[in-house]
């Protein structure tokens, strides 16, 4: 029984990291600093809150890894397989500490007076760590295709990294707006989640 479980996890995990990439791939809006805006958020929350910090992280990081290197975003495939990961594990440990106990876990999952709080904030929290991930990394991006890590190119990539914050924004919030509204339907697909703890 353990050993079925487990592999419909891993089923589970492999379904999210397709729908992943697909709906990052689906639609990209280009940004001014060599990225893209995509709706591909939503997914990555939603890994980690059905499949749980582990198996949601890795869904999360490795399907937005493919849709970088699919899209020929390659100079990002490896830092956003780290920030999508972090993404879904924020998410993940948020809402579930949220829902620390058993009742409260269950009442989650079926009513939707309680789910939508719940999911905003860790969509919220998640998703000010993808940001911030980013903003880092194309600092370090700009000075690294620049003439060196010097006080000028980070100036320049300060700068770059600013201008591309609303987008991140703008593609945060999308990713909350699609995992509050199919989460309630996602939970109704039998062995589409795992509640931690609720069925031990």
């Amino acid at each position: 029984m353990k050993s079925l479980k487990e592999t419909k996890n891993l089923v589970v995990a492999a379904l999210m990291c397709a729908l992943t990439c697909v709906s990052t791939m689906i639609i990209q809006i280009p940004t001014p600093g060599l990225g893209y805006i995509h709706p591909g958020d939503g997914m990555v929350l939603l890994s980690g809150i059905l499949l749980g910090p582990f198996l949601g992280a890795l869904a999360a990081g490795i399907g937005s890894m493919l849709a970088d290197l699919f899209t020929g975003y390659v100079i990002y495939a490896i830092p956003t397989l780290i920030i999508k990961g972090c993404t879904a594990w924020i998410a993940s440990a948020v809402f579930h500490s949220l829902c620390s106990h058993r009742k409260a876990k269950a009442a989650v999952y079926h009513q939707r007076t309680l789910q939508t709080p719940y999911l905003i904030l860790a969509g919220i929290l998640a998703e000010l760590q993808m940001a911030a991930g980013y903003f880092i990394y194309k600092i370090v991006l700009t000075m690294a295709s620049a003439s060196g890590f010097t006080l000028q190119t980070f100036h320049a990539g300060l700068a770059g990294a600013l201008a591309d914050i609303p987008s991140s924004m703008i593609q945060g919030a999308s990713g909350i707006v699609i995992c509050t509204a199919l989460f309630p339907v996602l939970t109704k697909v039998p062995d589409l989640y795992r509640i931690r703890n609720l069925d031990s």
